[in-house]
Formats: structure tokens, sequence, C-alpha cells
């Protein structure tokens, strides 16, 4: 918890006001320096053609509001001792983070090449937006950053994430006035609804009104103080105004009056989470929170041609190009750096001067170096009970029914309540709903609004924490497991997909960090994907997308993993491996309802060890010789077609050899030069043989199987069935005959690719076809399937093939 201030708010000496000033305009001059700067970079001769670079790159605007507030919360960190990270919203402002991490120290020790001189200085500038260099924005390889800054929206929602289960972290987030205006961060006000006092850290919201975007003003800046006011503290939030920079204030009387709000602020914070721990509140905290409003481009150019630069948008990227071979903007640069007066702040080395570093918190109190926001560091190992423990009895395959995510669901059960503090499931408001009751049972639901006698399972400390929000269940779990937790976001499969972008960003993130040696890896981040496409049975063609999967594997493979496990015990095994894996994005779909069970426990973890394997007990091949043909399936839904398939074929060929190939780790199916996963030739060709007609059932988008497959040998004989944007409110096997996937369409498949069936297999055709059409009249007729289908039951192979 925060140590309160022990000096009088309003008498900060003028040695401390001197000192943060003068950090504020160091910072000030390295983000100017960074974007503009190839060499001189202290200025020691005056500016010309070769010290500028070529291309003009980076964002200036929101620089000096953001160094401004990064020098103050320094101050904070070592009188109170205080553990902080910093949030950048405003993820352009990248030249502010990497200058703050230089002039702690923090930047020159985890790049060895950019050192405390003149030398460091002339890489870091020369670095920035350049090629070979670093990004403009915040990015995993800027120190103390958690928040990619290359998408505007999930500033608040990453702070919350991280607040969570941390009770002696401060999270100051940043917020852009225009990431305000995204529909992410506009709904992660709520965030303070679900954080509890007690146990959780507290999160500073920072609103950093400075005006303008790239060419449009900010909307929060353009409505009056009072409906802004309104509309936080409606948001539960209690609101304290800051404004410089429009007026001659002097700098003492600006850092004095931001200093003493500060402590004001935090000594709030203290108390309201001292009067939680202690019991003697147990209302809903109005937690506080800054409008800092200051002018976009503040100390920069005032006018450039003749036309306004700061204080409108026109600061917010570059306020003037084509520097390089122009006397009139090389001298204006030259006397915007100099009045930074950097010949006061850096020593004859070219160092931060001692006295002006005396403000940087030591060790891992620097925010760019608390291990909060490198939090692979501070990551334990979850403690997960033996998965075996809540298999499914199955005695022989297809013996027995059972819902898969109800059984993952007494195992998580048992994970939250072994990990109470270190695992949280995140979800729109479905996880009862996709049959993971057992976790709400064990750890509750997270809720810190008003409570109801009618209410169930809510609790401030609640474990399981659901918002109809896919964006906020995104950017809470990224912010829990970026320092250091693990947890799983369970959702509809359908729309996961309002995610995408944020998915994006997490999987840009791990595929960056995975380069940087001082990044240690972080908990995956873990998808259960249910109520999928196939059973909608009261929702409808709304409901009906399996297109996540094609958006993931888009990534790179050393990052990807996508598991569709058929059955409850594939689903145990799967999600025991990705609760142990670090750095990968785990996608898992596995459907709710009551569905047949393949594979005992020891089967179903070789099974899942192999990813990929034949089921040699619905095979009639004998394993040794080339099969007539092959039945892939991947999905528990196809997987059930493709046996009922089987037992259909058999019944009228049972002289044919059938090969049942199963999936579950769908990026076995990609070559292995690939993906690590992806089987190797030889292997995939003994599989699926190099010349024989394999019948493909797949949970997706079929295309999605022949752009993994495409390299393969026998690619040209693999003939895929799955979702083709058919779908309405219907019954399970409507569905899947209105997309050509059921049984009866892939005995047709079958028929029509195994060339020594011919004529005879006519008259068989011509009943799948008919039985098809009865089916779906059956459904029009009584609203459910037809018993054969509604009933149906593996009965194994005959005892004449095997």
């Amino acid at each position: 918890m925060l140590r309160k201030t022990t000096r009088t708010n309003n008498h900060i000496d003028d040695e401390t006001l001197d000192r943060i000033d003068a950090w504020w305009r160091a910072a000030n001059y390295l983000s100017v320096g960074q974007i503009y700067l190839l060499d001189n970079p202290l200025l020691r001769e005056p500016l010309s053609a070769e010290h500028i670079k070529p291309r003009l790159l980076g964002h200036w605007g929101t620089c000096p509001g953001l160094n401004f507030i990064y020098a103050h919360l320094n101050r904070t960190i070592v009188e109170r001792d205080a553990d902080m990270i910093y949030i950048c919203g405003p993820g352009h402002g990248g030249p502010a983070m990497v200058a703050a991490s230089w002039l702690e120290g923090t930047y020159s020790e985890v790049y060895s090449h950019v050192g405390e001189d003149e030398d460091g200085l002339r890489a870091l500038f020369r670095q920035f937006s350049f090629p070979g260099g670093v990004p403009s924005h915040v990015a995993p390889e800027t120190p103390g950053s958690i928040h990619e800054g290359g998408e505007l929206g999930y500033a608040l929602s990453h702070a919350y994430g991280a607040a969570l289960d941390n009770p002696d972290l401060v999270v100051a987030a940043v917020i852009g006035d225009g990431e305000a205006e995204t529909g992410p961060l506009a709904t992660s006000w709520h965030s303070n609804k679900f954080i509890n006092p007690a146990t959780d850290g507290a999160v500073l919201p920072i609103l950093h009104l400075n005006g303008y975007k790239i060419a449009n003003p900010a909307l929060l800046a353009r409505i009056p103080r009072e409906e802004l006011e309104s509309l936080l503290i409606g948001y539960g939030h209690k609101p304290y105004w800051f404004e410089a920079g429009f007026d001659d204030e002097k700098p003492h009387d600006v850092h004095r009056r931001f200093a003493a709000l500060l402590d004001d602020i935090l000594d709030e914070i203290t108390t309201l989470q001292r009067e939680a721990r202690e019991g003697t509140s147990t209302t809903r905290p109005n937690w506080p929170m800054i409008v800092f409003k200051t002018p976009k481009g503040w100390t920069g150019p005032q006018t450039v041609d003749g036309l306004p630069v700061e204080n409108t948008w026109r600061s917010h990227q570059v306020p003037m190009g084509g520097v390089r071979g122009n006397d009139e903007y090389t001298a204006l640069l030259e006397s915007w750096m100099r009045s930074y007066r950097p010949e006061e702040l850096f020593d004859s080395a070219g160092a931060l001067r001692a006295e002006i570093a005396r403000l940087n918190p030591a060790g891992t109190r620097r925010m760019s170096a608390n291990p909060h926001a490198n939090g692979g560091v501070l990551s334990r190992d979850l403690k997960l009970p033996d998965f075996r423990d809540y298999a499914v009895d199955v005695p022989e395959p297809g013996g027995v029914n059972a819902e898969a995510t109800r059984v993952l669901g007494g195992w998580l059960g048992d994970v939250v309540r072994a990990n109470p503090a270190n695992f949280r499931i995140f979800g729109p408001d479905e996880t009862i709903s996709n049959r993971l009751k057992a976790t709400v049972d064990a750890g509750g639901k997270a809720w810190n609004a008003e409570m109801l006698p009618t209410d169930e399972h809510l609790s401030v400390d609640g474990r399981v924490i659901e918002m109809l929000s896919e964006h906020q269940c995104q950017g809470w779990l990224e912010g829990y497991l970026l320092t250091g937790r693990h947890g799983i976001f369970n959702s509809y499969e359908a729309f996961i997909h309002i995610v995408d972008a944020m998915f994006n960003q997490h999987a840009k993130w791990l595929k960056v960090t995975r380069h940087i040696p001082w990044r240690a890896p972080i908990p995956s981040l873990n998808y259960l994907l249910s109520s999928h496409v196939w059973r909608q049975d009261h929702n409808g063609f709304s409901h009906q997308d399996p297109g996540f999967i094609d958006h993931v594997v888009n990534k790179k493979a050393d990052i990807i993993r996508v598991y569709l496990p058929p059955d409850a015990n594939t689903l145990l095994s799967t999600y025991d491996h990705c609760l142990r894996s670090h750095d990968y994005v785990n996608v898992v779909v596995s459907g709710k309802q009551e569905q047949p069970q393949w594979l005992s426990v020891d089967d179903a973890i070789a099974h899942c060890t192999r990813g990929i394997g034949i089921w040699e007990w619905a095979s009639t091949d004998g394993g040794n010789v080339d099969p007539d043909v092959v039945l892939g399936c991947a999905g528990d839904v196809p997987t059930v077609e493709t046996l009922a398939a089987v037992e259909l074929l058999l019944k009228y060929f049972p002289d044919l050899k059938i090969r049942v190939v199963n999936v579950v780790d769908l990026m076995r199916l990609q070559d292995s030069k690939e993906h690590p996963h992806g089987l190797p030739d030889s292997e995939f060709d003994a599989l699926f043989t190099t010349d024989r007609p394999v019948i493909f059932a797949y949970h997706g988008y079929p295309w999605l199987i022949h752009r993994l497959t495409y390299r393969r040998t026998n690619h040209g004989n693999i003939h895929v069935r799955g979702y083709k944007e058919e779908g309405t409110t219907t019954t399970p096997f409507d569905m899947v005959m209105l997309n050509d996937l059921d049984r009866y369409h892939l005995v047709i498949d079958a028929i029509d690719r195994v060339p020594r069936l011919g004529r005879r297999a006519a008259g068989v055709r011509q009943d799948m076809v008919d039985a098809r059409l009865r089916a779906r009249q059956y459904t029009r007729e009584y609203g459910e399937d037809i018993p054969a289908v509604r009933d149906w039951v593996w009965p194994g192979l005959p005892t004449s093939t095997g």
C-alpha cells in the first residue's frame, strides 16, 4: 500500500521543483532529438544538414505532457517508496517513453550500445524510426512498457488487469483524448466496478486532454467542462482538474501545483485502500482521477510558416517536415532544442547531470525497470490438479456421453481454488452458459457495484470476471498476463472476432519479445471458444462464424497454437498443456453440448501428445496397407459425422478399406518447415497416403485446410467439407446438412472419389441423397432431428472387418 507523503503539500522545496523542471526539459529535449537528429546530439556545434534525418517520423504533440507526468510520478515514487508502473495510452508518444527509460539508466542497462554518454545519445537519436532501429510508438522494445502503442483503446483495461491481485501496485494510466473516443476505452471506465480495494492495486487514470488528434479536434476537449465532469463522475470516478501551458505561469508555480495535487490524490488512494483493508469501509470507492489539460505540442514551436502549431493538430506528428536542406527550418529546430538549455542538463560526457538524476527512483522502483512491466520475471507456475482425476470413464469408444466443457469446468474450478491470487477466468457473461459453472462455484464472480438479494455468485473478491464486452475481457486478461499471472478467456465462438485487432497486437508483442533477451516469457493467452458454429439451436445465423481460427493462423508460427479436441478427455489434456505454456496464443474450440466420448484418459493423453493420429478402432485398413479412402476429421461435430459415415460405408461396402485420422492440433497439418508443430512430409504421407482420396471433415471454413496442406504430395486428392456460410436457427443435424458436412454427404463424397466402387454404388449414392431429404423434412415437421441421428451411437466395427 502507498505510504503517505511526509511533506506539507504546499511547501515542496525549490530544489525539488528545479530538479523536476530540469528532468522534464531533458525528456522533452530527448524526445525532439529522436524525431529529428542523426548526429550532433548535444548541439556542440550549429545544426547542419548532415545532422538531420532525411525522413522525419514520429509524434511530438503528446510527448511534453507524458514527460511532465512521468517526472512528477518519479518524485512521488522516491518519497513514498511506491511500486508503480506507467501505461502510456497515447502509444505514439514513443519518444517520451524511450527518453524516460534512458534518463533513468534502464535503457543503457538493457541496450549496452546506447550508453549514458554522448555516443549513447547519438545512438538513441539515430535508431528512432530509422531502418534497423526502433518503432516510433511505445513497443515491446521499450523498457517499462506492457502496452503496445500500435493501436489505441486499451490503456485502462490493461491497467486494471495489471492491478488485479497486485495489492501494492499503483498503475498510472495516461489516456489520450483521441484514444478516449474509441469504444474499448469508453467502456473500460467501468473497470472500477471490478476492483477490490482490499486485495487489488490501484489505477490512477490520467485523461490527457490536449485537444487534438491527427487532423481533428478531440471530442472530450470540445464539450463543456461540466459535461465532461458529469460523464466521469457518472462512471464512478472522482475527477481532479489540472490545466497548464495556456498562460505565462512560471514553471515553478506549474510544478508546485501539480505536485501538490498528485500528493493529495495519492494520499486519498492510500486512505481508500487502508479503510478497505482494515474493514472500516465496505462501499465501492469513488477512485480519484486527473483530467490533465495542456496544449498539444506544449513547449514546441508556436508557429511555422505563419501558421499556429502549438495547441493545434499541426503539432500532433512532426511540427515541421523537410528540415534537412531548409535553412529556415534548421534554424527554427535549433532554437527549439536550445530552448531546453541542454548545457544545464547534460555533463561534459553527455550524461544526465547527477543532481537531476537524483529525481530518478533506484533499482526496480524505476518505472522503466519495474518487474511488473516485465511480468515474466515475477511469474510463478500454476498449481494444477492432476486432470486425470477429472476424466470421463470411457469403457469403449462412443460408449458414454458427456459435456466436454462441463468436465473441463470441474477441473478448472479446482485450479481456481489452488491458485487464489494467480489465476482468473474472464468472459462476457457466458461462463456458466459455456458449462464452466464449477469455476464460478469455486471463486464467485467479481463485482463491486450494487448487489441485490436475488443475485447469485457475486462477490467483491470473485475470481471469475464477466462484463458484456469482449474488449474488456481481452484487455484485462492481457494486463494480467503481461504482469506475470495466468488466465483464460472463454467466449462464444462467433463473437470472439470482436477482439481480432487486440489479438493482433498481443500476438505481435509476443513475436517481438521472443527476440528481446531481457524480456522474460509470460504465461500464454488462452482462449476457450464454445457455443460454436455447429450447435446454435436457439440462436441463428448471426451466431455462426468459426473464422477466428483463420485469423489466428496468419500470425507467426512460433506463437500460434490451435486445438480442436474431439471429446472431454482430450479437452482436459489439451488445457493442462495450455496452462503450463508460455509466450503462446492457444485457441481451443470445444462444444458444450452432450456428445459421444471417444477416448479413455490414457488414450487421450497419447492422442494429444501426437496431435494427430489414426484411430485404429474406427479404421478397417489394417494399419499396414493402403486404404481405399482416408476420412480425416478435426473438431467434435465433424468427428461424430465422420464416424457415422464410417458406419454407413461399411454397412453398404463391408470390404472397403477405410482409415480414420483425427486431428487435435490443427497445426500438425502444416509442413514442419512452416510450423514447429508441423509434420514432415514423410509422416504426413504415411497418414494420408500419397495417392488415395482424402475426405476431410473440418470444424471451420474448408479453405483453411487446403491452405495448410497445399504443399503436400497428395493435396490434389484432399477434399474438405466444413462451414460454408450457410445457417439459420435450426437443429444440430440440419446445420451440418446445410453445409454438406453431414454423414450422408461424406458417404457421397467417398463414393464419388473411390474409383473401385464404380457403378455398384449408384443406388447407395441415391439412398444418401434421399436420406438427406427425409432428414430435412423431419426437422421441418417435428422441430427436431430424426431419431436415427438424434439417438445414434457408435456401434463399433463389424467383427468381419476388424
